[in-house]
């Protein structure tokens, strides 16, 4: 890239690759989808002050190597402007691709059996803790410093304001987490299928233990923007859920304002 100052070994790394930039998603990196001759990756290059560390991705696919498809690191640096992380590539379209429109049964199914595979990954020796103490702790430090983006939130809460929904985030704590391994960003987006089926799961930075609704609550969201509301029970049933618990799933998309 001719903006960039890259580091060396990233450099000898990407030598004669093609670079395109990903704009689907919702991220603080800028993101890249690198074609050569050896194969395609994905660079990730996040702002040393960004709100996130990219180095919370890399430790969570590295603990997640042979527990889950997801990609492999190949290369992450951080030097004093910027870190940078690149990533093998899963093969496959996501989710929230339009052709899927014509299969769509099918892709809920893959949804459900995608998110069961994520939370079935053992928490036993888990490092990475995002119980709601620890998570919403952070989103009081964002709301504090400025750092939420109130011009994102959802339609239901347009015009609020980041401090006022973190009150409402204390008051409507539930009493109980059925906790396990999370992915914490659940969106379509973030689930690559190929040839009908899961290949593999993008987008680690979040992941980590948590209530089992952290993931069906952003999931059931995704589901309605791409494809509609008629398709969550469906989604709901299959993972496991005859009688969903709303306040939860509104509770943890009130919570994912703040991320």
């Amino acid at each position: 890239m001719q903006e960039l100052l890259l580091p060396e070994g990233l450099m000898k790394l990407t030598k004669g690759c093609e670079w395109n930039r990903v704009t689907i998603g919702l991220s603080e990196s800028r993101t890249y989808r690198l074609t050569g001759a050896s194969g395609n990756y994905f660079i990730k290059i996040h702002s040393v002050d960004a709100v996130e560390s990219l180095r919370a991705e890399k430790e969570r696919m590295e603990w997640l190597q042979g527990k889950l498809p997801v990609p492999e690191v190949l290369f992450y640096e951080k030097d004093a402007s910027n870190e940078y992380l690149l990533l093998s590539e899963v093969a496959g379209l996501d989710a929230s691709d339009k052709s899927y429109e014509t299969m769509l049964p099918q892709l809920i199914r893959q949804l459900a059996v995608g998110l069961r595979a994520v939370h079935d990954v053992r928490i036993d020796d888990c490092p990475f803790d995002r119980r709601l103490d620890t998570v919403i702790a952070e989103a009081g430090r964002r709301a504090e410093h400025g750092l939420v983006d109130e011009e994102d939130f959802d339609s239901a809460r347009n015009g609020a304001k980041a401090e006022a929904l973190f009150q409402e985030l204390l008051e409507r704590r539930p009493a109980a987490e059925d906790l396990v391994f999370t992915h914490g960003d659940y969106c379509l987006p973030n689930i690559i299928l190929q040839n009908g089926e899961i290949s593999g799961f993008i987008d680690w930075g979040r992941g980590g233990i948590a209530d089992r609704y952290q993931d069906l609550a952003l999931a059931v969201r995704s589901i309605i923007y791409n494809f509609g509301e008629e398709h969550v029970a469906a989604f709901l049933e299959e993972y496991g859920i005859r009688e969903p618990d709303h306040a939860k799933i509104s509770y943890y998309q009130l919570l994912d304002e703040f991320f």
